[in-house]
């Protein structure tokens, strides 16, 4: 309760402090206020009732367990910083000191474990159910036996309990390991003097100092007292806490950055520190520092939180000021998740319900029967002898007799099979070869849930990217380059692990494209680009390594590179394009912050505050233009012109860092010829109006965006045309059949097509798979540096250089590429030193300075010229597009939640295919106040059919103002359900779990999957029904509390449609074949009542029946639910529609159970009248005296049962037959034999009036009868199954059914299996001549 007190506390604490608007923020993660709802007096609120029903069990509990709400503190918490004190200080609200640094994100604790666990397993009806029979039968009336029910009841609910046990122990463990981390804390040492000892995470206090080195993770939330980074700055990464792939800038306060300027002044530092109480707003923070008479604010620029880590800084001192559980990242971490249960257990239960119902409605109408029969017939049985039933005996009797209809072993049994299919997802395809890291299962209970998501909730950063960026476009004098060097480098590190060619020298890679022109050659070149991206478009095995993971794919058209621009410029001085790319990419080397590292083997990187710099200076590098020093107000520069080098310094006067805010940054130059040039890099939308009045550039950029909208609403229309057209052919449930005798039950969702060149293809869903792949998808034209078309006329015309720049720029985001454009200026003497002034005093400023700056900045940075552009690419992990449209071809709504900044997320969304060309953006933001016209406008569009494919983007501040307006949020929730993906940007990690939360409970039927890898990850990935961790860069937390881990995004496809779609097919078969079996069982027991005057006389003999689950019929039934596969893995790849039959529950619902009920009637009544006619009328006619018992006519009954119960599971059901079919069938049937010939030696005979003991082997097992009826009437049986059967799939096939059938067509399974491994085969479009169908072929 400690935590849940924490988040109440928040707000308020904020408003102690200081009163700002900060309570209005967007991310703060507080619960807004609503307005008033006026209710009537008297109106019943059912709502209202709940909640005081909750709220009042809550307050008992809490009464019971002793636990009291934390009250908020006065004005914060008061935190002393004084390294000569060693005393810890007290929490006032609690009067004890603060709580300690261990963290805890297992379920269960030794205390809770138990009641918790009983509630949860009893919580399910067929548990509770079985609780009630054990209790009755122990009154002694059941004919079954007294512990029968209640022993093994305990033994199912104790292994159940032991598992979650062992899932839960398993948290536990990697906890430990978080909380055994070690950091160095000054403490008092043994000589009684200050030092820095190392100590575990979980010993460090509120107010101990600690010392974090580089790369070090920050293990508490701590106030920065120091830092040796320049002007005292240290660089957090925050990217597990916010998803913000951009290091932070921290600096400590003013006030300490007097006091404490190295290690040896921390003895001297001494304030009072005032903070907020713990709460989970993530972007604000409110505090204060005290030192003598002087105050300050503190602000989440001076604070570094847990889950950060230390970048490009060597050494930081700072003062926890929030503790383990209390820390940031864990207040937005949910707290006691609720154990999570399957859909498909709730129509379990309702199974369960409707068989407990049949049972009380069976035991009534036997009762009824026993009174008819008693006044008619049993007053005259003279073979009674008086004898009578009580109706509360007979009562008790039947209902327990009966009550075997629903399964003992049904959970227990689920849970062997669950494990069987946790274990058979180990698959060699979902291991991650270069992080060494397998699929990994942490729980069982979910599995078939991974065959029914409906939306998956995905993470940015370290999820959909690999957190890389890579320079690869640009466009300079109006000509567009490729930057290929990278997947070059790729390629030769391929051809090397297979042995192709050498190692390239480390010479050959100093100087990047500028050195290997001369060392390639133009062809070699070529032949290796080419080479490299159909490597790319090759197939994506697990188990090839790879440096780079870029998704960028060569268009059908050649494009030239930078490789053969450098080569040009090698060649050529005096054109203006020359002088306009070299000056380009001296602006590119210049216009940064990244300093220059040289590493161990010589070569030259860097380090920097945003991976965009980082690869733009490297790109500078590649390109023949070398950082090699970068002191605090110079770059030198190591240029190659050919074999020419130069080094040149150029002095930097000033420097007007990137905000989120200017969304630019500015770099004012000294070149060596003392010229100054200011060099200004940043978003178009913010450069273009900066640009000379007399280019036009905003007018020119907005008819560009308008060419380029009417392309995209004409894309639109075409798509929306061909889904009108695909619609009828996309039902999975309900397939059109035709009801020719020539194309009798071939549903319309498959047929044959023939192209206009002759290749044979077939149709699916609307999707034609060719038999052959395009030859435009396998050819690509190769180039030569001499045939470069440089238009030298668009270089001289800055008009005309614009127009072609601002079109790359459009075409390069469309790409999903982050673009940059540059635009310069030179600044006279004069101008400069006038400017420095205003500059330096906004710069010293104590007030509004950042204000300041922006308005001095803005003097300078217009009637820029433009220099050109860049493209970067984020870069994505390996297969995410690919995995992503197969996703949403089976029928899933992906969403992308992430910290990251709104541009970022539209980027990577094109990237990653979740925008497409002819997507409709809503982007919704509460800057324009128009929200809510926004959101109506697009469910109008919506709704009317005028949109082919909606995105809609969100980000977190209006998010915010979202929730707090429940008539907005009403109609939000609305969009978002009908659009086909949102991208939800500056998320705070309670909003991500908000989001998953209202979908989960809103959209009806839904199952949700959130993936993430990061600790801002967990509470969405707890809040969702599957939980997914991919065991990444940012550490392991995420893929700790995740219910399946894996290593990258692309193994997703296969866990969900191959693995998640078996195990919803094995489960469903399972339970539908459990109740199968138990109904036709005990329906002739039923049936039997009738011939034994309802007196509840049982004709199994008892023990058999008890164990019929566990030896005779246990093998059939979990094999199938273990190892059936419906549909081979590669077709379910191929074709991921298939996936909907999870979704639209059609392999396990309340119609094909009551089919299965069905079936089980008409099995029960054969067997029953079958074995009554051919054996019992002539036993009981004395042809066969020696065999005429009750035991052998039970016996002859459950033999058939047995026999039939087996092969219709392991034979007729499960379409994938191997050796283990054939070994559960024997263990199965040989169990039955084996059982007969033990109670046949060992059996006591007064434990019961059947003639067990001898009477298989001496009397009924001699009998030629009973074997003949045993034979003749199973084969009855499964005739009877076997036409069924055969009449639906005739008459009403289901695609499983047409995919089983083309999987048995050697040519369409080869071609499935080339689909799975990525080869070409599918076209989207569908736009293919229609051929003859294939209904009557197949």
């Amino acid at each position: 309760m400690l935590e849940e007190s924490g988040d109440k506390r928040g707000g308020e604490a904020q408003d102690t402090i200081f009163s700002s608007s900060d309570r209005e923020s967007s991310n703060d993660g507080k619960q807004p206020t609503s307005s008033p709802v006026v209710q009537r007096k008297g109106t019943w609120s059912p709502k209202k009732h709940v909640s005081k029903l909750a709220s009042t069990f809550t307050q008992v509990i809490k009464i019971i367990t002793r636990t009291k709400d934390i009250p908020p503190s006065k004005d914060g918490r008061h935190i002393d910083l004084n390294s000569s004190s060693h005393e810890d200080p007290i929490d006032e609200r609690t009067g004890k000191p603060f709580i300690g640094n261990t963290i805890t994100s297992s379920r269960y604790n030794i205390y809770n474990f138990l009641p918790r666990q009983l509630i949860f397993q009893f919580s399910r009806v067929s548990n509770f159910y079985f609780l009630c029979i054990a209790v009755l039968q122990l009154t002694g009336f059941s004919t079954t036996g007294t512990y029968s029910t209640l022993v093994p009841l305990m033994a199912f609910v104790s292994i159940a309990m032991a598992k979650e046990g062992f899932d839960d122990w398993r948290r536990h463990v990697l906890d430990r390991v978080e909380n055994r981390n070690t950091v160095e804390v000054l403490r008092r040492g043994p000589g009684q003097e200050d030092e820095w000892l190392e100590v575990k995470w979980s010993e460090v206090k509120v107010g101990d100092i600690v010392k974090l080195g580089r790369d070090d993770a920050v293990p508490a939330d701590l106030v920065l007292i120091y830092s040796d980074g320049p002007n005292g700055m240290a660089y957090i990464d925050t990217a597990a806490l916010d998803g913000e792939s951009n290091l932070k800038a921290k600096q400590a306060s003013p006030m300490l950055r007097k006091v404490c300027r190295d290690e040896k002044d921390l003895s001297r530092c001494q304030a009072h520190i005032v903070v907020e109480d713990p709460n989970i707003d993530l972007y604000n923070f409110d505090g204060r520092i005290t030192i003598g008479d002087e105050t300050l604010p503190l602000t989440g620029n001076e604070v570094i939180y847990r889950g950060s880590v230390l970048r490009n800084t060597i050494c930081v001192f700072g003062m926890v000021i929030n503790s383990g559980e209390e820390c940031k990242i864990r207040m937005n971490a949910m707290k006691n998740p609720k154990a999570k249960a399957p859909s498909m257990q709730k129509i379990v239960n309702q199974v369960v319900v409707i068989i407990a119902s049949f049972v009380m409605i069976l035991t009534g109408l036997n009762n009824a029967a026993y009174g008819v029969w008693k006044s008619k017939k049993e007053n005259k049985a003279t073979y009674l002898m008086g004898a009578s039933v009580g109706r509360g005996e007979l009562f008790a009797s039947s209902f327990v007799m009966f009550s075997t209809m629903i399964p003992l072993s049904l959970y227990i049994s689920l849970e062997i099979v669950k494990v069987g299919q946790m274990y058979i997802m180990g698959d060699i395809e979902m291991y991650d070869a270069e992080t060494d890291t397998p699929m990994e299962p942490r729980t069982n209970t979910i599995n078939e849930e991974l065959g029914q998501i409906s939306h998956v909730f995905s993470d940015k950063t370290g999820t959909l990217t690999e957190n890389i960026m890579r320079f690869r476009k640009m466009s300079v004098a109006g000509m567009a380059w490729l930057h290929d060097l990278d997947l070059k480098k790729d390629d030769a590190v391929e051809k090397i692990q297979t042995g192709q060619t050498s190692v390239p020298t480390a010479k050959s890679r100093v100087f990047g494209h500028a050195k290997q022109i001369s060392d390639l050659g133009p062809l070699v070149a070529s032949e290796t680009r080419d080479s490299a991206f159909r490597g790319r478009r090759s197939q994506l095995s697990p188990t090839a390594t790879q440096t780079s993971t870029s998704q960028y794919e060569l268009p059908s058209k050649r494009e030239s590179t930078t490789e053969e621009l450098v080569a040009y410029l090698q060649r050529r001085s005096d054109s203006p394009f020359v002088k306009k790319a070299r000056f380009f990419l001296l602006a590119i080397a210049l216009c940064h912050t990244a300093l220059p590292e040289t590493q161990e083997d010589g070569e030259i990187d860097y380090q920097a505050m945003s991976p965009d710099e980082l690869a733009l200076v490297r790109a500078a590098r590649d390109l023949g233009f070398i950082v090699v020093d970068r002191p605090s107000q110079s770059i030198t520069i190591v240029s190659k012109d050919g074999d020419k080098q130069t080094r040149e310094t150029y002095e930097v006067l000033d420097v007007v860092e990137f905000s989120s805010k200017r969304k630019r940054m500015s770099i004012i130059i000294r070149f060596p010829d003392g010229k100054i040039c200011l060099f200004c890099k940043g978003a178009d939308s913010t450069i273009i109006p900066r640009l000379k009045a007399t280019t036009g550039a905003v007018q020119k950029d907005a008819e560009i965006r308008k060419s380029m909208t009417a392309k995209r609403r004409s894309e639109a229309q075409e798509e929306l045309r061909r889904q009108s057209e695909d619609r009828p052919r996309n039902s999975l449930n309900r397939p059109s059949i035709s009801r020719t005798r020539s194309q009798v039950g071939r549903p319309s969702f498959v047929s044959r097509r023939s192209t206009a060149d002759g290749r044979a293809s077939i149709e699916f869903f609307g999707r034609v798979l060719h038999d052959s792949p395009r030859p435009s998808m396998v050819s690509r034209r190769s180039s030569n540096f001499g045939n470069l078309n440089i238009d030298h006329s668009v270089a001289s015309d800055d008009a005309a250089t614009l127009v072609a720049t601002l079109q790359h720029i459009h075409d390069f985001a469309t790409e999903g590429l982050r673009t940059l454009m540059y635009g310069h200026r030179y600044l006279g003497d004069e101008e400069y030193q006038t400017w420095k002034k205003l500059f330096h005093e906004a710069s010293t400023s104590l007030v509004n300075r950042q204000e300041m700056i922006d308005q001095a900045s803005e003097i300078l940075e217009r009637d820029l010229d433009l220099t050109g552009a860049t493209a970067i690419e984020d870069e994505l992990q390996k297969g995410v597009p690919e995995t992503i449209d197969k996703l949403r071809r089976a029928g899933m709504k992906v969403w992308m939640l992430t910290g990251d900044k709104r541009e970022t997320a539209i980027n990577i969304g094109h990237s990653c295919k979740l925008i497409t060309s002819y997507s409709e953006v809503i982007v919704l933001d509460h800057e324009k106040n128009n929200v809510g016209e926004a959101i109506a406008a697009a469910l109008q569009d919506i709704h009317q059919g005028d949109v082919a494919h909606s995105v809609v983007v969100v980000d977190g501040q209006t998010l915010s103002d979202i929730e707090a307006n429940p008539d907005l949020a009403a109609s939000f929730f609305e969009l978002v359900m009908a659009a086909n993906s949102v991208i939800c940007c500056r998320a705070s990690p309670t909003q991500k779990a908000f989001l998953v939360k209202t979908i989960r409970t809103k959209v009806k039927k839904s199952v949700t999957l959130a993936i993430g890898d990061s600790a801002n990850d967990i509470a969405m990935i707890q809040e969702a029904h599957v939980g997914i961790g991919i065991s990444g860069k940012e550490g392991m937390q995420a893929a700790r509390t995740s219910d399946y881990s894996i290593g990258q995004f692309r193994f997703l496809q296969r866990l969900l449609l191959v693995h998640g779609r078996w195990n919803y097919v094995r489960t469903g078969k399972y339970i539908l074949g459990t109740f199968w079996k138990e109904m036709m069982f005990f329906l002739t027991q039923a049936i039997y009542q009738g011939y034994n005057g309802f007196t509840g006389t049982s004709l199994y003999e008892y023990w058999s029946g008890s164990v019929i689950n566990v030896i005779f019929c246990a093998l059939c039934i979990i094999f199938l639910g273990m190892f059936e596969q419906d549909l081979q893995a590669s077709t379910l790849l191929a074709v991921p529609e298939l996936y909907r039959r999870g979704q639209h529950n059609g392999a396990f619902n309340m119609w094909k159970y009551a089919w299965w009920n069905f079936m089980a009637l008409t099995d029960a009544v054969v067997i029953y009248y079958f074995v009554n006619l051919s054996y019992g009328m002539a036993k009981f006619n004395d042809v066969f005296v020696d065999s005429s018992d009750l035991f052998a006519f039970g016996q002859l009954a459950f033999a058939i049962c047995v026999v039939v119960i087996n092969t219709k599971l392991l034979f007729l059901e499960m379409h994938n037959r191997t050796i283990i079919t054939f070994i559960g069938w024997f263990c199965g049937i040989g169990g039955w034999w084996l059982w007969n010939l033990i109670i046949n030696q060992v059996y006591d005979p007064a434990t019961s009036f059947y003639g067990v003991k001898h009477g298989f082997v001496d009397r009924f097992g001699k009998s030629s009868l009973w074997w003949l009826t045993l034979i003749v009437g199973a084969a009855a049986v499964l005739l009877w199954e076997v036409t069924v059967s055969a009449i639906r799939i005739a008459w009403w096939p289901d695609e499983v059914d047409v995919f089983q059938e083309l999987e048995r067509d050697p040519v369409w399974k080869r071609r499935f299996e080339g689909i799975a491994r990525g080869e070409s085969g599918w076209d989207g479009r569908g736009e293919e001549e229609e051929g003859e169908d294939v209904r009557g072929r197949l």
